[in-house]
């Protein structure tokens, strides 16, 4: 049971489909143009989708919230950037969920940045927080579905800067995959131990 229980999750948490093909990214490309996007975002998002390896992101995210968000058109008048974030987390936390994508860490900065080389005007940040994608398939499912559009300016008006990019894992000990594993095994092995402890006595 333990091991169909493992199985199942791994099948759901992994992309086994490959490296987006030429179709997919035509269908995704045309989709995009269809609701509207910018041509430029179009053509970036084309070239993040040929270079696809298949595996697994995060996307890292620098967040700085804006304390005085202008009033955006489907919110109420002096909705906080917070309650504008929430609004756009509205749309993502199911349309991540649902095709095993997550958040990985969120924290908040306690101090400004202690390492800065290159960058003005980044030395203060709210937030930090890591999202996993199961593939880029996955994002770009998200990225152009008309719904996201219809999202994305809440998250564009809650901050006052942010910086996001994707990395493809080298080192991943938080990866469920594994922490199930290891639960598993150490649960079945207490079980065992506990039946055999059991007849022994």
């Amino acid at each position: 049971m333990p091991a169909l229980l493992y199985a199942v999750f791994f099948y759901w948490y992994t992309d086994f489909s490959g490296p987006l093909s030429d179709t997919e990214i035509d269908q995704f490309v045309a989709t995009m143009k269809a609701n509207g996007s910018d041509p430029e975002v179009i053509a970036f998002i084309e070239r993040f989708a040929r270079q696809d390896s298949g595996r697994q992101i995060l996307m890292v995210n620098n967040i700085d919230m804006n304390d005085n968000p202008p009033d955006v058109e489907g919110a109420e008048p002096g909705e906080s950037g917070s309650d504008l974030m929430g609004r756009y987390m509205e749309y993502m936390m199911p349309a991540l969920l649902t095709r095993a994508s997550h958040p990985v860490f969120m924290g908040s900065a306690v101090y400004p940045a202690m390492d800065l080389v290159g960058i003005e005007g980044a030395e203060n940040w709210d937030q930090a927080a890591l999202f996993r994608y199961r593939s880029r398939r996955a994002l770009l499912e998200i990225v152009a579905n008309p719904a996201f559009s219809g999202k994305h300016h809440f998250k564009t008006a809650a901050l006052d800067k942010t910086i996001a990019y994707p990395t493809e894992i080298q080192l991943y000990l938080g990866d469920p995959r594994l922490l199930l594993g290891l639960i598993l095994v150490a649960v079945t092995a207490l079980i065992d131990n506990f039946r055999i402890s059991r007849r022994a006595s």
